[in-house]
């Protein structure tokens, strides 16, 4: 997957924390249009946008599979983890000082050719792998760094098919497996100009 320079991981930290600071405030801003930007931004690509505050996860949101430029996805991403993650009410303004953003822009999925559980778990590259199941109408995704939190390899599954609504042991043919990778970048959410 290609490294981004600094100058388009800039691009792209200012297009979402435009884009969180303009969904908080319920102030209205512009999308960026792609043909104002980089061709390597241009490129559609998946991304999810996390943020933190503290050790705490407010919001994580994104998509798997790329269908637009990659600094829409960003803007659309960004916006999603502000106010649209079910699991955590929409940030609040006197929030946004404590917050961090982190952008992950995903390599494309690759499908595990898996025959059981045991395969799949010799498979798995720990602090690596983002994982993906999809099973019927049923999904569910780790990011490369929930490793951080989840290092080992069977837990790390147990918790991905309990997010997917999955009881821990259940296993099926049907499953479909894919991993992927992530590059990863962030700042704070507010700066010395959007705090005063």
């Amino acid at each position: 997957m290609s490294t981004l320079s600094d100058d388009l991981r800039t691009n792209l930290i200012d297009v979402a924390r435009l884009s969180i600071l303009s969904a908080v405030h319920a102030t209205p801003a512009a999308e960026p249009r792609p043909d104002h930007y980089p061709s390597a931004l241009r490129e559609r690509r998946a991304t999810f946008v996390s943020l933190q505050s503290g050790d705490d996860l407010r919001g994580c949101c994104g998509s798997l599979e790329p269908h637009r430029a990659l600094v829409l996805d960003v803007w659309h991403s960004a916006h999603a983890a502000a106010c649209a993650d079910r699991r955590f009410n929409p940030v609040q303004p006197r929030e946004l000082a404590e917050l961090e953003l982190e952008i992950s822009v995903l390599s494309p999925l690759t499908r595990m050719e898996v025959a059981d559980e045991h395969q799949l778990l010799a498979q798995l590259r720990p602090g690596v792998d983002g994982l993906y199941l999809r099973h019927g109408s049923r999904r569910a995704t780790f990011l490369p760094k929930v490793w951080a939190n989840l290092s080992d390899r069977k837990e790390f599954l147990r918790q991905l098919k309990h997010k997917a609504g999955l009881a821990e042991r259940f296993w099926s043919s049907d499953i479909e497996w894919f991993r992927y990778g992530t590059e990863s970048f962030g700042a704070p959410v507010a700066t010395e100009t959007t705090c005063h």
